[in-house]
C-alpha cells in the first residue's frame, strides 16, 4: 500500500479559534478599542501565567497518570523563594535598569525552579510512588502533602502576607495609542510562549519525549529495550514541579504579594483550566488558560459581579460541548 493511501489525521483548529473569536465578540460589548486592547493583553498575560502554573500538572497527569492535588505547594514555595531572592537583590530590583531587573527576576525564577524541583523529587519518592495507579489514594495523600507544605512555609517564612513587588523597570505601562499595556504583562506573555514552545519541542521532537510517551503506552516494551522508565517518570515529575515553581514566581509578581495558602487558591483555577483543555493535553491546557484569562478580564470590566463565576461557567459550557475537553488525550 502506498503512503498516499494512508489517511493523515487533521489538526483540530476549532478550539484554538475560540481565543480570537472570544476577543472579537468582546469588542462591541466593551466599546472602546483602546480599552479592549488593554483588557486583551492583560487577559493574554494572565492566561500565560496560568498556563505556566498549570503546565506542570497537566504534564504529570498526561504522561504519568498521576492526580497531584499537592501541585499548589510547589507554586507557593516558588513564590516565597522569589521573595527571599528579591530581598537579597534589593539593589538590583530598586534601580530603574531593565537589564539589572531582568537578572533579578530570572535569578528568582531559577532559584524557585531548583527548589520546587528538589521538593518535587522528594514528594514523588515519599508520597506519590506508593500510590501509582490508585487515583483516590493519590488525591488524598497529595492533598495531605499540600497541607504539610503550607505549614512548612509558615515555619520558614511566617504566616503573614509578604510583598513581592515588581522591579522598578517592570512597573508601569507602555502606551500604544490610548491603550496602556503593562510592562510585566509583556514579559509574562513572552515567558509563557517560550515554555509552550519548549514543552511541545521536547515532547514531540526529542528522543526523551518519544521514550516517555512510549512508556505511557507500553511500559514493558520500552523497559525490554533497556530504558529505565521509572527514572524518566521521576524526571517528568521533577520538571512538572519546577514549572510550578516558575508559575509561582510569575503569579506572585502578578499579585505583588504572597501568602502560605497561595497554592490552594491557585489550584482551583488550575484544575478548571486543565479540565477545559482536556486532562493531560499540553495544547489544551494552553488554549484553556488563554480562554480563562480573557474571559475573566472581559467579565471584570463588563459585569464585575459575575467575575468569580466566569471561569466555572466557561468550564460548564465547554464540557457540555466536548465532555472530554477541547483537546482530549486519546488514552483517557
Amino acid at each position: 500500500m502506498s503512503s498516499a493511501a494512508i489517511p493523515k489525521a487533521s489538526f483540530d483548529w476549532l478550539p484554538l479559534a475560540l481565543v480570537p473569536l472570544l476577543a472579537l465578540l468582546a469588542l462591541p460589548l466593551i466599546g472602546s478599542p483602546s480599552t479592549w486592547l488593554t483588557l486583551t493583553i492583560a487577559g493574554l498575560a494572565m492566561g500565560m501565567i496560568v498556563f505556566v502554573t498549570a503546565s506542570g500538572l497537566t504534564l504529570v497527569f498526561g504522561l504519568m497518570d498521576v492526580l497531584n492535588f499537592g501541585h499548589g505547594v510547589f507554586i507557593a514555595f516558588g513564590a516565597y523563594v522569589a521573595t527571599t531572592v528579591f530581598a537579597g537583590m534589593a539593589d538590583w530590583t530598586s534601580v530603574d535598569s531593565l537589564l539589572r531587573n531582568l537578572v533579578a527576576v530570572f535569578a528568582a525564577m531559577a532559584a524557585a525552579m531548583a527548589l520546587a524541583g528538589a521538593i518535587g523529587w522528594a514528594f514523588e519518592r515519599v508520597m506519590v510512588r506508593p500510590v501509582y495507579g490508585q487515583h483516590l489514594k493519590q488525591i488524598l495523600i497529595t492533598m495531605g502533602g499540600m497541607i504539610i507544605g503550607e505549614e512548612l512555609i509558615k515555619v520558614i517564612w511566617g504566616p503573614e502576607q509578604r510583598p513581592l513587588a515588581l522591579p522598578e523597570a517592570l512597573r508601569g505601562s507602555i502606551l500604544i495609542g490610548d491603550a496602556a499595556i503593562g510592562k510585566y504583562r509583556v514579559l509574562a506573555v513572552a515567558i509563557g510562549a517560550f515554555v509552550l514552545a519548549a514543552m511541545l519541542h521536547v515532547l514531540v521532537r526529542t528522543k526523551i519525549g518519544l521514550l516517555v510517551r512510549a512508556g505511557v503506552q507500553d511500559r514493558e516494551m520500552v523497559e525490554a529495550l533497556g530504558y529505565r522508565i521509572r527514572r524518566l517518570f521521576v524526571g517528568v515529575f521533577v520538571v512538572g514541579s519546577a514549572l510550578a515553581g516558575l508559575g509561582g514566581v510569575m503569579w506572585g509578581l502578578f499579585q505583588q504579594n504572597v501568602i502560605p495558602q497561595l497554592g490552594a487558591q491557585v489550584n482551583v483555577l488550575i484544575f478548571i483550566v486543565i479540565i477545559i483543555g482536556g486532562l493531560g493535553s499540553t495544547l489544551g491546557c494552553f488554549v484553556g488558560a488563554l480562554l480563562v484569562g480573557l474571559l475573566v478580564n472581559y467579565t471584570g470590566f463588563i459585569a464585575p459581579v459575575f467575575t468569580a463565576f466566569a471561569s466555572i461557567a466557561l468550564m460548564v459550557a465547554v464540557l457540555l460541548w466536548r465532555p472530554q475537553g477541547l483537546y482530549p488525550v486519546a488514552n483517557r
